[in-house]
């Protein structure tokens, strides 16, 4: 941990070299996610509710996600860069150096202007919080904070899985996206408006439903198991399979030759 704090205040610092470019960076980060936002109030000015899902509860849904997604852009971007890593040789260096490669690609990456997205959803999530049909009780604050730690988590593993793509392709394959940009971009609505299908592949395949739906459906008590509470921790599970095909690729790993 003290390794990281160090590879933290470094990559701090460089950012901070050039500050009006860094915070201008920070406030277009902030200011781009609110098209988002407006295109769920579009969407709610001509409807009144989605799947009996009011316009706040979906911010609540959006917020979440958002937060989620903005942390693991932030603090694992180095799994997003990854295929440059392998391309261009510094990878072969990682594996001679004493320490694990997954902290090394932890470490390599982290990119501070998307705090900017962060701040953006805690500023909606305000807004939500007391306007979502919530009764905020001790149980179901905590359901909120296991919500955005455990999807930070499991965005983390998806880049994780980008990266361990790249072992075979050495490009990182875009399709992912479409699960980690367009998870996010999707979790602005509860999961179930998409379909069964579309529910039931992000429950037992890509679990973004155990920390956006599931939990959803707890806070507002149409579902009062405590299974729907703690469905965040479950979705933890999903980092064994990702740390699994990592290693599976980094076993098959073969130098560039850079």
């Amino acid at each position: 941990m003290k390794l990281y704090m160090k590879y933290f205040a470094m990559h701090l610092k460089s950012q901070m070299q050039y500050k009006i470019s860094f915070f201008l960076t920070l406030l277009a980060q902030f200011l781009i996610a609110f098209t988002e936002m407006l295109a769920i109030y579009f969407m709610f000015s001509r409807f009144n509710s989605i799947e009996n899902f009011t316009f706040e509860q979906s911010l609540l849904c959006y917020a979440v996600v958002q937060m989620a997604f903005s942390l693991s852009q932030a603090f694992v971007r180095g799994f997003d860069t990854f295929p440059g890593m392998l391309g261009n040789g510094e990878f072969d260096r990682a594996l001679v150096r004493p320490r694990n490669t997954i902290f090394q690609i932890l470490a390599l990456k982290m990119d501070f202007t998307r705090l900017g997205r962060l701040a953006q959803a805690v500023v909606i999530m305000c807004y939500a919080l007391p306007n979502s049909g919530v009764i905020w009780t001790g149980d179901k604050v905590f359901t909120l904070v296991l919500m955005v730690v455990s999807g930070g988590f499991i965005f983390s593993g998806l880049l994780i899985v980008y990266a361990a793509f790249s072992f075979f392709t050495i490009e990182g394959l875009e399709f992912m996206n479409i699960l980690t940009d367009g998870g996010a971009t999707f979790g602005k609505y509860p999961f179930s408006i998409y379909g069964k299908e579309i529910l039931v592949f992000l429950t037992f395949v890509v679990p973004l439903a155990l920390f956006q739906y599931y939990p959803l459906l707890y806070l507002l008590e149409r579902e009062q198991s405590l299974l729907f509470m703690f469905t965040p921790l479950m979705g933890l599970l999903f980092l064994i399979p990702c740390f699994v095909f990592y290693r599976f690729g980094l076993r098959r790993y073969k130098s560039t030759g850079s």
